[in-house]
């Protein structure tokens, strides 16, 4: 029985690290989907083979095609943004300027812009990439409003979930429902202040918290 031991910060010889084995399979989705193949047709077979991995690799890592793909998605969006923390203001205009530069990211990537025309047509794909990706970002926005009542910044009494679409709403609707718009470098300054002089102005009733 051979017993040397490896010397140490020798290479280990084996199967290789598992942040590179998940990198080659999210790479080999992206070459499929850049190839044009649509996503319906995507099979953990085939992805697999792309990836040069075994099937029970992926399996290991990922339950099925659904949380798989939602990986994909978010290694080829703009990364979430780290709030400044300086005030209420600052995290919102740092948030919708993530929505801002998604946006431009869609409008120059055709992968990106494709894959989401196609996930609307498959519906739990859809839902897992609200649950795991959209959701938070949302609780994010009503965690910031949240410490914006608190701190005095915004009325008691505001309504968080509507305050949170009536910032987000007219960033989605430029960015992505209408990519003939222009997307001005102060686009979300200019929608924060717009939409906290109406929310700080506006008579508030009970809404949810």
């Amino acid at each position: 029985m051979n017993t040397e031991r490896a010397e140490p910060g020798a290479p280990v010889r084996g199967r290789p690290r598992s942040e590179a084995v998940e990198q080659a399979i999210v790479e080999g989705v992206v070459m499929l989907l850049e190839e044009g193949l649509p996503l319906a047709e995507l099979s953990i077979e085939r992805i697999a083979r792309t990836a040069g991995v075994g099937k029970a690799t992926i399996y290991r890592r990922w339950s099925g095609k659904e949380e798989l793909f939602v990986d994909v998605l978010r290694s080829i969006e703009v990364p979430d943004p780290e709030l400044p923390g300086t005030s209420m203001r600052d995290d919102l205009v740092c948030l919708l300027e993530h929505l801002r530069r998604r946006g431009l990211s869609m409008r120059r990537s055709v992968l990106l812009h494709n894959v989401f025309a196609q996930m609307k047509t498959l519906p739990r794909l859809w839902d897992a990439y609200h649950e795991i990706v959209i959701d938070p970002r949302r609780r994010v926005m009503h965690d910031v409003l949240r410490r914006g009542v608190a701190d005095g910044e915004l009325p008691e009494g505001t309504d968080i979930e509507l305050a949170g679409d009536l910032l987000t709403g007219p960033m989605l609707l430029c960015s992505v429902m209408r990519s003939d718009m222009p997307l001005a470098d102060d686009l979300a300054e200019r929608i924060v202040d717009l939409a906290l002089a109406g929310l700080r102005a506006g008579d508030h009733g009970k809404g949810p918290r």
